[in-house]
């Protein structure tokens, strides 16, 4: 935990975004921070408390600061979310966390050490047991998700009859919410996530043998986008990018996982498989020319998750 929380650490994410230095200076006390850390630590534990480091900072703390303001503050919450109270956790307004959402938080959390274990795992397996070169590079010399092979395997993996297992487990798990808050995007049973979560973010950085710190950066845009992405708000930064994947992520959920496999779209367009989100004002719009089968997927969210309230109070607790 102090390799987490020591000044290298933590200077190599802040510096860039605290500092008043000149590029020049900036530059010369990263590398200088870099080497001091790389020197003063083995390859496998820069590499594996990057990853921590990276995980909690800009995924972990922020979807459960997002997760708690839609538990805590759900009127306020309501009016940035794209389908309103469909999106909430729980898919109800409330201001307590039930078992159920627990669940999901604890699921998400348990997954995300998951797949940085399998990764420790692996480099440990290639450097230790094997005496090979570790998968990813770790060196003082300073030096994206791959949308193809994300889009194949949730929509061939996850969804098609090829392989019924993990097409049940992801439906018994991830789709039986609603629509997607925070936290959710690591929730799902931890074989599905391995599959679709970690091996699409890994096996990139193995293959090209990236650099560590191109391999943070790299894993550090992706936790951004899974932040947003799957919040549920309207309203976020970046949004000519950001808001684009959400609203993705929000009809892939809505339409029963129609279409929508890879994050950015390009793949669903090739393939045909893309669900166009035509309405601006979310589902609480009256506006005439909104698509019949949004209208007729948010509504059947909306009993799903008012049945699944009903079920969870049970006969006593009305």
């Amino acid at each position: 935990m102090e390799a987490l929380l020591s000044i290298p650490m933590l200077s190599i994410f802040l510096v860039p975004v605290l500092s008043s230095y000149s590029t020049s200076l900036n530059l010369l006390f990263f590398y200088m921070t870099w080497s001091t850390l790389v020197l003063s630590h083995s390859r496998l534990r820069v590499e594996l408390f990057g990853t921590i480091a990276v995980r909690v900072l800009f995924f972990a703390l922020p979807s459960l600061i997002f997760f708690l303001f839609d538990i805590l503050t759900p009127s306020a919450a309501i009016h940035i979310k794209a389908y309103g109270a469909t999106g909430l956790p729980g898919g109800k307004r409330r201001r307590r966390i039930r078992a159920k959402e627990l669940k999901v938080a604890a699921w998400a959390l348990f997954n995300l050490c998951l797949g940085i274990a399998m990764q420790g795992l692996l480099e440990t397996l290639l450097v230790q047991t094997l005496g090979k070169r570790s998968a990813l590079k770790v060196s003082m010399k300073l030096p994206m998700p791959f949308e193809f092979l994300t889009y194949v395997l949730h929509r061939y993996a996850l969804h098609s009859r090829w392989s019924p297992m993990l097409a049940r487990w992801h439906r018994a798990w991830f789709h039986s919410l609603p629509a997607p808050f925070p936290l959710s995007a690591h929730y799902d049973h931890p074989i599905t996530y391995l599959i679709t979560k970690f091996v699409p973010t890994y096996a990139p950085a193995i293959i090209f043998r990236f650099h560590m710190l191109t391999y943070l950066l790299y894993l550090l845009l992706i936790s951004i986008e899974e932040t947003f992405a799957y919040s549920g708000y309207t309203v976020m930064p970046t949004n000519f990018f950001l808001g684009g994947i959400a609203r993705r992520m929000d009809m892939h959920s809505l339409m029963g996982a129609r279409g929508n496999f890879g994050p950015w779209g390009i793949m669903d367009w090739i393939f045909g498989t893309a669900i166009r989100d035509s309405s601006s004002d979310g589902p609480s719009s009256d506006e005439s020319d909104e698509p019949q089968d949004m209208r007729k997927a948010y509504e059947a969210a909306r009993r799903k998750a008012a049945s699944s309230s009903s079920k969870g109070r049970g006969p006593g607790r009305r």
